[in-house]
């Protein structure tokens, strides 16, 4: 596949990068390309808004596709001309592009779409746009209708400033955009379309301002990384449901279907989310930090997009690392940035690991006339005849890095920075420290313990919880260890926790010696799997699944609930500690059972027998629904207990129509801010459910189950321990080792349908 690539910034020199990455990508070209882009794939000068020029262009090179990078050759109708001459494009029309080109008319799309943004009066007089600001009031938003390079947009508390930009705006267009304030933390999503389906990228969060700590001017973007661990669960598919997809839908409505990136721009506000804003084209600079992680082949999805088949890629591999690009940019930029300063240092910063400079507002010095440089880039003689690389627009370059963790991410970055100079150079310093640090909250995030816990020593072993950067270890439990971000005091004030599933394994109140490899990720694996069943009956409390290298796959980056104190179980069956208690008493939990049931007997309906939690090493004690009415109030109680059996109930079906009993599980609830109850620990896996062959189930007699039985009948039957002294378990043999290993990855495979990714 040979694709041309239309455009001069760092944007373009990262889809360069990335398309060149895809093995079914023989070549890439860039138009007119950049100094940087040069280096690693053919350039040709061209008229980039020309649209007669390009098609030429695209003739002779005789390309498979063609990838529109700005927004300007959009409006242009470059793709127009270039589908005229049967020509794959990703980038929209000139018409499905004038949802960038207009503010207003994008406050349209979204209101026939009934798509969530902020309250908005399109003005078309100064006096219209003095009474909107008095509407609205202080902090006062201000956009330009038509394109501004991202700079089009004015936030200020001062009304004189917002309407001498108001009244600019109305010099050089019809109308101009004031909109209500929106509060809270700011997502970019980039979306692929083809017209009908939608495919979203990971999120990213850029920087606009100047100055650090978000001072001075807008500008076109200071900085940004991806992914984002503080989003709650289910963001992305919340925005491709409420947002892109509808979008789309109504743009094809009305007749002009949209092929290309639709880029997302929320705000994560007190209200819920709502549109900052879209552009029609990927943006710049969150698609560095997006592409540097993208391991799918992206010309292969971009291709299918473009020939409307969009629904045939499968999900996106990334890479589990962290991005952040931070931005240099020339003096005196956003305003009028000088040119034609030398610059220094790139291929040492170029040479760095993990990191890569990618080109924007550069030029050779003996090579203006290429197509690099604008027309107006000031270079003097003695700089022209040396060749070196120079300055030549306001941001000029972008300095991408990779690492495990935001901390590392940040510090090869600024590193690659430090290296590079040049006169006048400016950039922030402050690129994802807010985030780094963990203080970046959404209107939601769930209300920390009343108490902080403690972090013992989980019984018959000692802790064996990995350092992990950006994160302190807190607590080892039976299976898992908690950690707390560096910078929270303690586990009261942390807003997120990070919970890995470790490998150990705990029977009879120990936890034994031995490991199961893999359990960790099984638990995780199945947890995830099961949280998207059930996410139309309850929510969870998971925020991502990006973590730390050493733990991927096993662990969460989660809210910190404030947990019931108890453990609700729903019994489908009538085994183990339900057993005994029906032997003795004819009931389970004060529940009446009738007369004459026997093992693993199906219960119609299933029962909900809540237990205490115990502290390590103590057993669970089962307890009665009117205890836990004592303990956390009658509504909360039946809450709880109808929340359990209908989960039961949907999972017990799921379970059965792929071959397994689920014979009873335990949950565990926390609420957020507004006492919504929600699941928290993980849930219907191995170790907290029972799994039974739903094949070889016969009552009356033990069940072959998908758990650490292996475990339980070696320790009872034949290792000569006995569990009734305090002696702790002797080390399992390899043997039950690799036997309970298979039998949890073999309820993980029956489960999900999937193959379990060793």
């Amino acid at each position: 596949m040979k694709v041309l690539v239309i455009g001069s910034g760092s944007r373009e020199h990262a889809l360069v990068l990335a398309l060149s990455r895809d093995p079914q990508v023989d070549a890439v070209i860039a138009a007119p390309g950049n100094p940087g882009i040069a280096a690693i794939a053919h350039t040709e000068a061209v008229d980039m808004n020309d649209a007669a020029a390009v098609t030429a262009l695209a003739e002779t090179l005789d390309v498979d596709l063609v990838v529109i990078g700005p927004e300007a050759p959009l409006v242009a109708g470059v793709a127009d001309a270039l589908r005229e001459s049967s020509f794959p494009v990703f980038g929209p029309s000139s018409e499905a592009a004038v949802l960038e080109g207009s503010k207003a008319f994008a406050k349209e799309i979204m209101e026939s779409a009934n798509v969530p943004t902020a309250r908005a009066v399109v003005a078309y007089t100064p006096d219209e746009a003095a009474a909107a600001l008095d509407e609205f009031g202080a902090p006062y938003v201000v956009k330009a209708d038509g394109l501004a390079a991202g700079k089009g947009v004015v936030v200020t508390s001062d009304r004189a400033e917002a309407l001498t930009h108001a009244s600019s705006c109305l010099e050089v267009s019809d109308r101009v955009v004031i909109e209500d304030y929106l509060d809270g933390p700011e997502v970019s999503l980039f979306v692929l379309c083809d017209g009908q389906h939608t495919l979203p990228l990971a999120p990213a969060q850029d920087f606009k301002r100047i100055g650090d700590g978000d001072t001075g001017p807008n500008t076109g973007g200071m900085g940004a990384y991806s992914p984002l661990l503080w989003i709650p669960a289910g963001t992305v598919d919340d925005i491709v449901t409420t947002v892109a997809q509808p979008v789309v839908d109504e743009m094809t409505r009305r007749g002009t279907p949209f092929v290309g990136l639709l880029y997302c721009g929320l705000a994560l506000t007190s209200k819920g989310m709502r549109v900052v804003e879209f552009n029609v084209r990927f943006g710049d600079p969150e698609t560095q930090s997006v592409l540097a992680r993208l391991r799918s082949p992206l010309g292969q999805t971009m291709l299918a997009a473009a020939e409307g088949r969009l629904d045939e890629v499968g999900d996106l591999d990334w890479d589990p690392r962290t991005s952040v690009t931070v931005v240099m940019a020339a003096e005196n930029y956003p305003s009028t940035p000088r040119t034609g300063d030398i610059i220094r240092g790139l291929n040492t910063a170029d040479d760095l690991d993990d990191v890569h400079i990618l080109h924007a507002g550069t030029a050779r010095a003996t090579d203006t006339g290429a197509g690099f440089a604008p027309e107006d880039t000031v270079i003097s003689e003695d700089v022209a005849e040396t060749g070196d690389i120079v300055t030549a627009g306001g941001r000029v370059l972008s300095v991408v890095s990779l690492g495990d963790g935001l901390d590392e991410a940040r510090a090869k970055a600024y590193a690659a920075v430090d290296e590079v100079k040049w006169d006048g150079e400016q950039h922030r310093t402050d690129i994802a420290e807010v985030a780094a640090r963990g203080q970046i909250t959404v209107a939601d995030i769930y209300p920390a313990p009343a108490e902080p816990v403690a972090a013992p020593t989980a019984t018959g072993l000692d802790s064996q919880a990995p350092e992990l950067p950006g994160w302190r270890h807190i607590y080892s439990g039976k299976v898992r260890d908690l950690y707390i971000p560096d910078t929270a005091a303690d586990a009261a004030s942390a807003e997120q926790l990070l919970m890995v599933a470790s490998d150990r394994i705990s029977a009879y109140d120990w936890v034994l010696d031995s490991e199961i490899p893999d359990k960790g990720k099984v638990l995780t694996g199945l947890s995830l799997w099961w949280f998207d069943q059930l996410s139309d009956v309850i929510g969870n409390h998971v925020i991502s699944s990006d973590v730390p290298q050493a733990v991927a796959g096993r662990g969460l980056i989660v809210k910190n609930l404030s947990m019931l104190p108890i453990e609700c179980v729903a019994r489908g069956y009538l085994t183990g500690s339900g057993m005994a208690d029906y032997k003795a008493t004819g009931s389970v939990c004060g529940i009446q059972l009738p007369a004459g049931l026997i093992e693993a007997d199906r219960l119609e309906p299933a029962i909900f027998t809540p237990a205490t939690k115990a502290e390590l090493g103590d057993h669970d004690e089962n307890v009665s629904f009117a205890q836990i009415t004592e303990t956390i109030g009658a509504e909360a109680a039946e809450q709880a207990r109808d929340l359990t059996i209908e989960i039961y109930q949907r999972a017990e079906a799921i379970a059965r129509e792929r071959g397994i009993i689920l014979a009873d599980t335990k949950f565990e609830f926390g609420t957020l801010p507004d006492g919504t109850m929600v699941l928290g620990d993980e849930v219907l896996t191995p170790d907290s459910s029972r799994f039974w062959d739903a094949e070889s189930y016969e009552a009356g007699q033990a069940q072959a189950s998908f758990d650490k039985q292996f475990v339980r009948d070696w320790l009872t039957k034949e290792s000569g321990w006995d569990k009734s002294s305090d002696t702790p378990p002797p080390a399992l043999p390899a043997e039950v080792v690799e036997k309970t290993r298979a039998r949890y990855i073999e309820a993980f495979e029956k489960l999900t349908g999937q193959k379990f990714p060793a």
